[in-house]
């Protein structure tokens, strides 16, 4: 049963394993420089790096890999696994052969699903060991070309560490369940797919935020921390609806940010006199009344108002990271347990 599980998944294998092997050359040719360029350069790091084309390219492209790789082993590993059996009716000369359901289903599952557990923790080690680098000089403020994103930031943070991990497993899982459900190889694919991209982009809005508890902090407006405001309606009689304002340190996730009063309330909008704050209109001569944004943003702290922040600092990296993995991880026992019961109990 086992060789005839690895006849069956080889070329899938071959195929995955190849394209990890060639960026893990890559990576592992050029990764030894990059630490040493980090102690070389300091506070230019990113700035060097970012010079040499290739390091921006592999950058991106171990980045998308990671997270292409969970949607790509749900859809071509896990939904064919089953369904193509079922919709050939090749289950029936295994289970005609004294080898039981469940057995039959172990194997799949154990050889596959392990499988690609550890393709994408080694091709996540390998991108996480190769920008660690780049992701601590990034989380102590310095930016240069693509390389501007701390690691805890959803963009970034999929892409690291131990989370691919738990996608795999899940994207896995649901397309071996997909595909015990509609029997049809090209359908169960197409929905599994779907349906790992659809996760991958909707947990950091819906459940990494809710991992932990966000710290919530208030500042006052300055013309060192403030980042911008939104301006709404015609030029003359303009009105102030938000601030955006920076938080000290660097690396952390902002999830929420919104103007209190002395009350603690978020007024719609701020007072009138704010919008001339800002910078003049167009064509039009600048005003010596005009007050300046040091003067504004001090009559605006004077009179209570405060900016409200929830974020998530950058020490919480790795507690949700085994988090949102774990969470993952038991979805995916979750939906093998489905399988077994849907191979013993439903299936004919």
């Amino acid at each position: 049963m086992i060789w005839l599980t690895w006849r069956q998944f080889r070329l899938q294998a071959l195929m995955v394993g190849a394209a990890v092997a060639v960026l893990a050359v890559f990576l592992a040719v050029t990764g030894p420089g990059l630490s040493d360029d980090y102690d070389r350069y300091a506070g230019e790091f990113l700035k060097q790096i970012a010079l040499e084309r290739i390091n921006g390219y592999l950058y991106v492209v171990g980045q998308v890999l990671v997270y292409a790789a969970p949607p790509v082993i749900g859809a071509f590993w896990g939904a064919p696994l089953i369904a193509r059996e079922l919709e050939a009716g090749t289950h029936r000369l295994v289970w005609n052969q004294s080898i039981t359901r469940t057995r039959w289903l172990v194997a799949k599952l154990a050889i596959t699903g392990v499988g690609a557990m550890a393709v994408t923790g080694l091709l996540s080690l390998a991108v996480t060991w190769w920008a660690d680098p780049i992701d601590d000089a990034i989380g102590t403020g310095q930016a240069s070309g693509v390389f501007n994103v701390p690691r805890l930031l959803p963009p970034v943070f999929g892409a690291r560490g131990v989370v691919p991990i738990g996608y795999a497993a899940f994207a896995f899982a649901l397309g071996v369940a997909v595909g015990l459900v509609v029997r049809r190889t090209v359908v169960a694919i197409a929905i599994t797919l779907a349906a790992v991209i659809a996760v991958e982009v909707l947990s950091p809005l819906l459940l990494r935020p809710h991992l932990m508890t966000p710290v919530e902090t208030t500042i006052v407006v300055t013309t060192e921390n403030m980042r911008g405001f939104m301006l709404s309606g015609p030029e003359d009689t303009a009105e102030v609806t938000q601030i955006e304002a920076k938080l000290p340190g660097e690396g952390f996730w902002k999830l929420s940010e919104q103007t209190v009063n002395s009350a603690g309330q978020a007024p719609k909008t701020l007072p009138q006199w704010l919008a001339k704050c800002g910078p003049p209109p167009p064509n039009v001569a600048p005003d010596p009344s005009r007050p300046t944004l040091a003067n504004c943003f001090q009559r605006l702290a004077d009179e209570g108002y405060r900016q409200k922040i929830t974020y998530h600092p950058a020490n919480r990296f790795w507690d949700l990271q085994w988090r949102e993995a774990g969470i993952f991880l038991l979805l995916a026992a979750g939906l093998t347990g489905f399988c077994f019961w849907r191979i013993r109990r439903d299936l004919t």
